[in-house]
């Protein structure tokens, strides 16, 4: 049996807020949001740089996005998952 490894200390540092990209990765030329995380070019470009205060902006818009497009195809929006709260 193996030993049960320690559980992990808390160094202190907050893990970034995650990404909402869902690997469907093709901007729509007309709204310029990505067709599967609904972020712009910019947004996706600069996640990496952006503090977790800009990402929680970013995830705020999404849903809105969401239902935007899909109201401009005539399908039912999508629900965006929410980032982890904290």
């Amino acid at each position: 049996m193996k030993p049960t490894p320690p559980p992990p200390r808390d160094t202190g540092v907050s893990t970034p807020l995650r990404s909402p990209c869902v690997s469907i990765c093709r901007i729509d030329v007309a709204t310029g949001y990505c067709e599967g995380c609904f972020r712009t070019i910019d947004e996706i470009a600069d996640w990496g740089t952006m503090d977790d205060e800009r990402r929680r902006a970013v995830w705020q818009q999404l849903q809105a996005r969401a239902e935007q497009m899909a109201e401009a195809l005539g399908f039912a929006p999508i629900p965006v998952s929410r980032p982890p709260e904290g």
